[in-house]
């Protein structure tokens, strides 16, 4: 009776941990109108994207705007982070489009019901803390690739082919190139090429304008105009669609079972990813992963009884949201009523935007995604970081999202495995006589820390490192002693990088001693060594530490090299 007792409590306390606390709202009370004013600017940049993406999906721009306004508030509301925009993304279009075309519209609200029911369990489960381990050429390689998925899939809406056909994207966006070619029509083509470069261009030349909206706004004026031969968005309509499967069936759930795995993956993967850009973006701001996957987990669950399609957080609004001030969820909230305000005022000049211009939203987007920089470092990096990025692009643009993680996932476990095992010694070397022990406790009171790296870090260590280096207190001078570490990959770079950043930004000196050359190599080709100063040994590097104090205590000019200014 006792341990059913403490199970029971234990139970209600970790449920009652995920709902939402009154300490939510704290920081909404410091400044509503710079939180509302974000969230109007967040909307304006939402309502073209979710109308694109409700049309990508197959379920009409009318459900794209649904879901961003059901989506966004209820996630608002119980998720985990103060600062997250959910709504309809290119990559869960990517999942729905063969659900669409196999099960109808309701097999889509299905598979969002069915995935939210998973991200519950997930959360309860404190499943959240273990996304945080996922490789960076992982992440990266599958955002390559669902940009590529969606640029394939707006190709016949770019072309003005309604009726192009194929099992993969790739198939589809060959028949339309092949039916375009056979009775071109420029005007679709023309108008999401110049959506597309306005967005682009015109986001360079000021990045504070809604770019998006304006292009869509002339593009359905000049169609209107002209009387263009182009397909629009049509009426919204009113009611949600026919049922066509039983939502008590077993055969249907286990049918839709794999697609609904696919998308809670998916919602999870991108929503915890993009909390941590978001807290990275901010100042104070650290996420919750469980009660993340909550929020998500409940709008998923919500947004089908409304006719949306399933849901995440969106890293483009989440940027624009930090970007224009947001401190609070209201900033989310006032972004989904002021999208429900359209969808009751304005369906009229909505269901006039073509849907060559919603294309071009999306191909603008797809080139915002890809970071070529980012993908050439990791391809320099390391041959195994190369090989990961490089199966996991190549797996989700020929098969599916999930495989893909799931391959790249395996393939980043076993080379860093091969790593850490080529780096075993069994070896007999005399003790450590440069182990400054008794220097460091009387650095310590000098306001310095030494911390000596042993072993690898690769990505299943870095986050843990990450955590434990931020927390540092009481400090102005941080020696890293590398002389000890084994294994450094892509993702362990980007934390060390990550953790000295957010070192500095708290005013506190980050110093490297004892780097061998292939780790240094790494840093460089990632850009994380230019931010480092180092040094040949841990004495040199006290030296130097000891310096800058002097020098800031008697106000003299700092001799510190600019490798470390970050």
């Amino acid at each position: 009776m006792a341990i059913r007792t403490t199970a029971v409590r234990s139970t209600t306390a970790r449920v009652t941990g995920l709902l939402p606390q009154r300490s939510d709202w704290t920081a909404a009370r410091r400044n509503p109108r710079r939180d509302l004013m974000a969230g109007v600017t967040v909307a304006v940049v939402a309502l073209p994207l979710a109308l694109a993406f409700g049309a990508s999906s197959g379920l009409g721009a009318r459900a794209g705007l649904v879901t961003a306004v059901v989506a966004g508030a209820v996630a608002a509301v119980f998720g985990g982070s103060n600062l997250q925009v959910s709504g309809p993304t290119g990559a869960m279009t990517v999942v729905l489009v063969p659900v669409v075309a196999t099960f109808g519209p309701t097999g889509v609200l299905m598979v969002g019901a069915m995935a939210g029911v998973v991200l519950l369990v997930l959360a309860l489960a404190r499943f959240g803390r273990y996304v945080r381990y996922l490789p960076t050429p992982v992440i990266e390689g599958f955002t390559a690739g669902i940009a590529v998925v969606i640029a394939l899939q707006q190709v016949p809406a770019a072309l003005g082919i309604a009726d192009a056909h194929g099992e993969k994207v790739w198939a589809l966006a060959a028949d339309a190139v092949v039916r375009f070619t056979a009775d071109p029509a420029p005007a679709p083509l023309l108008m999401a090429l110049g959506v597309a470069a306005a967005m682009l261009l015109g986001g360079r030349w000021r990045p504070q304008l809604p770019f998006s909206l304006i292009a869509v706004a002339a593009a359905t004026i000049l169609a209107t105009t002209l009387h263009l031969d182009v397909a629009r968005i049509g009426a919204l309509p009113a009611g949600l669609p026919a049922p066509s499967l039983d939502f008590l069936d077993p055969h249907a759930i286990a049918r839709l079972a794999p697609s609904a795995l696919a998308v809670a993956a998916l919602a999870a993967l991108e929503s915890l990813l993009c909390a941590t850009v978001a807290d990275a973006m901010s100042v104070d701001q650290h996420h919750d992963p469980d009660r993340e996957l909550f929020g998500q987990g409940l709008a998923n669950l919500v947004t089908p009884i409304f006719g949306g399609i399933p849901a995440t957080a969106a890293i483009a609004r989440t940027a624009v949201n930090v970007r224009a001030g947001a401190g609070s969820k209201l900033a989310a909230l006032s972004h989904a009523a002021v999208l429900a305000a359209i969808i009751l005022v304005a369906a009229q000049l909505v269901s006039g935007i073509p849907l060559a211009a919603l294309a071009g939203v999306l191909l603008a987007t797809t080139v915002r995604m890809v970071e070529a920089s980012a993908l050439l470092a990791l391809a320099r990096s390391t041959r195994g970081d190369a090989l990961v990025l490089a199966l996991t692009f190549a797996v989700t643009v020929a098969v599916d999202l999930v495989t893909a993680v799931a391959v790249g996932l395996g393939v980043a476990v076993v080379l860093a495995l091969r790593a850490v095992a080529r780096t075993a010694r069994l070896e007999q070397v005399p003790l450590d006589t440069t182990d400054h022990s008794d220097e460091e406790h009387q650095l310590l009171s000098e306001h310095i820390v030494a911390y000596r790296l042993d072993g690898p870090l690769f990505f299943a260590a870095a986050h843990h490192f990450l955590l434990e280096l931020s927390e540092v207190a009481d400090v102005r001078v941080v020696i890293l002693r590398m002389s000890r570490v084994t294994t450094v990959d892509a993702t362990g770079a980007h934390v060390l990088g990550d953790a000295i950043s957010r070192l500095r930004r708290r005013g506190i000196t980050v110093l490297l001693s004892g780097i061998a050359p292939h780790h240094d190599q790494v840093l460089t080709a990632l850009g994380v060594a230019d931010r480092l100063a180092r040094f040949p040994d841990t004495p040199a590097a006290i030296a130097h530490a000891r310096a800058l104090l002097g020098a800031s205590t008697s106000g003299a000019p700092s001799d510190q090299p600019t490798g470390d200014r970050l």
